[in-house]
């Protein structure tokens, strides 16, 4: 299950984010709920909220040392807890999201404008879940694994 939570979160996010390429680039926004929610094209060159803005090298190479480490947790851990493997797929699964749009283009590409709030995707919404829930997964002190 955790492979696939992964591989559905890549591929919703790129196949969101090749329709806005096609479809929203050249547009640029559509109000969808006017003053409250917008589909708007927006190449993010930084993080979350634009900060670090320019370094790609940074992004990948953190990129590559996360999943590599969630990666690895994952394998070592068959019988890991099913709130924590969770939580660890979608920040994964997200991470290369964002990853391969950086790879490829250089920067990310962010869509989700609710006008008050930085422009988003569904790479971040992953990320933001997955951290939701491994916060709670902390502060409900669980077990690693289910066996224990």
């Amino acid at each position: 299950m955790r492979w696939a939570i992964v591989m559905a979160t890549i591929l919703l996010d790129q196949l969101s984010k090749w329709m806005v390429v096609r479809h929203l680039k050249e547009v640029g926004q559509v109000p969808i709920i006017e003053g409250l929610f917008h589909l708007r094209y927006l190449e993010n060159r930084g993080a979350a909220f634009g900060l670090m803005q320019d370094q790609q090298t940074f992004f990948i190479v953190m990129t590559v040392i996360i999943v590599g480490w969630i990666f690895g947790f994952l394998i070592k851990n068959p019988q890991i807890n099913r709130l924590l493997m969770i939580s660890l797929s979608l920040i994964a699964g997200g991470a290369v999201g964002n990853f391969i749009d950086r790879l490829f283009f250089g920067y990310v590409v962010d869509f989700l404008d609710f006008q008050v709030w930085p422009v988003f995707n569904i790479a971040d919404v992953a990320i933001v879940g997955g951290q939701i829930l491994l916060i709670y997964f902390i502060i409900k002190d669980q077990p690693i694994s289910e066996g224990m």
